[in-house]
Order: C-alpha cells, then structure tokens, then sequence
C-alpha cells in the first residue's frame, strides 16, 4: 500500500494550481550549481516559487495566476493549467474563426470590461501566458492577424509581467520576420474594431470564452483524479526524485523532450523556409567546445536535459602511424587516445538552459543565442570533436565505471 508521502504527493494533483510543477525537468534540480533562473526572474510575487538545493517548489497561496513562469522556462519544469496549452490553442482556433481571420487574445481584466465580443477572443488571466509556440501556430494556421489586448497595466496587479510580455511578442516577430511571413504580433489597448461587442451580437447563442476554458479546466482534474484513485487502489508507489533522475547505463541523466519546441519548428515549417541563415532566438542555442580546453570529461553529455548533446557513436579515425615510429602496443594505444570523440549536438533539441555551460569545469563550452537557421530545421545532428578523457580525470573516471 501507499505509505503517507506517496499519498500526500497524490493529493496535492488533485488542487486546483495554476501550474503543474514537474521537478525532473528543472535544470537547478538536475544540477544545483545551475545558472537558471528565469522563472523566478520572471514571477511578479515572492514567495510563489522557491528554487535551490536541488528543489523546485510552488506555493499556490502567493501564485496570482499570470503563467509569466511557465512561458520563460526552458524545460517545461512549469506548465499552465488556466488555461492548458490544448484548451488555450483549441479556443483561439474557434474564436479567431469567428473574427473572420482575426486572432485576439485578452487579458482577464479588459475582458471583465464588456467591450469584447467573448466568441471573437480567447482570453487567459495575464498576457504573461502567452508564449511564442501559440503564436507561431496561429500564424501557421494563416491569421490574418495576431493582437494581445491588455489595458493599462501600471495599476494591474499583473503590471510587473509587461516587459515578458513585450519580450515574447519580440521574440515571435523576429521569428515571423526570419520566415518571410506576413502578419505580426501586435499589443493594443483597445479592442479591434472586428471583435468590439455591438449591440446586435448574439453571444447567449455560443459558448463564452471563460465557460469553454472552465469546463477544460474540470476535463483536466476529473484525469488527475482517476488517475490518482486508480494508483491508490493498486497500490503504486510513485517514484522519488532520486529514482526518477537515476543515472542511465552511459552516465547521463534522464532525457526528455520539450513539448513546446517541436510544435513550434512545426508551425515554421508550415509557413515555408527562412529568408535569413542565422537567427537570434531565445527558443534555441548553438553549443560551441573550444577542443584546445576540453578535458574530454563529457560531464556537459550528462547534465543535457534534452538530450541536444550526446556522445556519437561515431568514432573519429585513428592517426596513422608515421615514418619511422615504433609499432608496439603502447604506441597504438597512445595513437588510440589522441583519435579523440565525438558528440553530437542538435539544435532543435537545445532549449538554451545552459545547464552544459554551467557544469563544464574547463569553462570551454558556450551556448550561443544565434543559430544557424540551416542547422535549426535539420534533422541531422552536428559532429563536435573533443579529446579522449585523460586519465587523471576523476569525472571520467566515474563514466567509463558506468558503461
């Protein structure tokens, strides 16, 4: 049976949150040394998330809702749930049918105003929760416009998530931009004159916005719900942290795949091909190892949350002997060795969390914000060579012992 932590763990999915919390994709979880910050940069409350020492904590009673964190972070540690990613792309798709082409987003507070026709818009509590995989698909999905509608935000209660916001509507422009496509993200302040609510509109006829999310909402729960009473009647016991994060047998760390990033080169590659060979993205990075540095440790392999930077199965060539140079086995072993490795590095897989550049102690490796737009929609990953793991490395070491 359950013992009572496993039951308190169950428990807490069946909350009404407005974020998911998932620990094991959390980079400073993984790696406590880790640089990353971004949600706690981005969340306008304190005390809402608490993050260090290898915990990643949310605390609903100081949460006011925004999803400002669960649009920055990288891994998808933190997931939205008013609305979900599902619910929220499900309901714009109608509303922006509605609106003859028009894709409107409102924050709750406009919205609460009355002035909009709730069947040409979706709404969500800030415009925080906005991110640039919903408004790469709309694009895609050939909205003749994309507009966030948020009001005065200097006496909301949401004010301190405006300049996320105006960073997500950057980032996607500059996307939108790099593919040729037409139609940009605009903020406005003032409902569009398509979806402004006019004395003949029949609104009582269809489902409000607000209702529609709610009853996503209640989908959600009722799938916690059974799920969880299903684990507790079988007796489950839910893996700790330290059982989910257990070394594999090539020494690195549990991968997974960020749902968002896939979606979001799927939507680019729906509006055609890049006009620009390099893009400047918070989305993806591009590793570079400087060869001369590298110890070989691959500790950079281990701590990669997705997976974007492996040990290649590849092997570089052994150097041949030259003129002259002794044939005896310690001679083929050190030609061995200096033949080197190869990693392979992907960069639709690199969600720019650092986490290689934070725990590489040579300080070698970069992860730059500019990739090469070739390299991004390829399937085919890169080839980086660095040197063999030296003998005197404890790191490496520890590695070969896990093979």
């Amino acid at each position: 049976m359950p013992n009572l932590n496993d039951i308190m763990e169950m428990a807490e999915l069946l909350e009404t949150k407005a974020v998911f919390v998932s620990p094991d994709r959390c980079v400073t979880v993984r790696n406590r040394n880790a640089s990353c910050r971004k949600c706690l940069e981005a969340c306008p409350v304190e005390g809402a998330l608490e993050l260090g020492m290898n915990k990643l904590e949310f605390n609903s009673a100081f949460c006011v809702e925004c999803g400002a964190c669960t649009t920055v972070c990288p891994t998808e540690a933190l997931a939205p749930t008013k609305p979900i990613d599902g619910d929220l792309a499900e309901g714009i798709a109608s509303a922006m049918e509605h609106a003859g082409g028009h894709a409107v987003f409102a924050c709750a507070r406009v919205s609460s105003h009355g002035e909009g026709n709730p069947e040409k818009y979706a709404e969500v509590p800030c415009l925080g929760r906005i991110e640039e995989c919903l408004l790469l698909n709309v694009a895609a999905d050939g909205a003749a416009a994309i507009t966030l509608v948020d009001g005065n935000c200097r006496t909301c209660k949401y004010r301190y998530t405006s300049a996320g916001t105006q960073d997500t509507v950057d980032s996607a422009n500059s996307l939108l931009e790099s593919w040729g496509a037409a139609v940009r993200v605009e903020r406005a302040s003032e409902w569009p004159d398509e979806v402004r609510l006019r004395d003949d509109d029949t609104v009582a006829l269809g489902e409000s916005r607000r209702a529609f999310f709610l009853r996503g909402k209640e989908k959600a729960k009722e799938g916690a719900k059974s799920t969880v009473l299903k684990a507790l009647r079988q007796g489950e016991k839910i893996p700790t942290l330290r059982e989910r994060l257990r070394v594999a047998e090539d020494g690195a760390l549990p991968h997974f795949e960020a749902e968002r990033r896939p979606r979001t080169l799927d939507a680019l590659d729906r509006l055609g091909e890049p006009c620009e060979p390099e893009l400047f993205t918070r989305l993806w990075g591009r590793v570079e190892i400087d060869a001369d540095a590298c110890s070989g440790c691959r500790m950079c392999t281990v701590f990669c949350p997705t997976g974007a930077l492996v040990l290649s199965k590849e092997k570089p060539p052994v150097p041949e002997a030259s003129e002259g140079e002794d044939e005896s086995a310690k001679a083929q072993k050190e030609r061995e060795a200096a033949r080197g490795q190869y990693l392979e590095f992907s960069t639709a897989d690199c969600v720019q969390c650092n986490s290689c550049a934070d725990i590489c102690l040579k300080k070698c490796l970069t992860v730059d914000p500019v990739v090469r737009t070739e390299e991004l929609m390829s399937f085919e990953p890169r080839l980086i060579w660095i040197p063999s793991m030296q003998k005197n490395n404890m790191l490496g070491k520890g590695l070969r012992g896990r093979k």
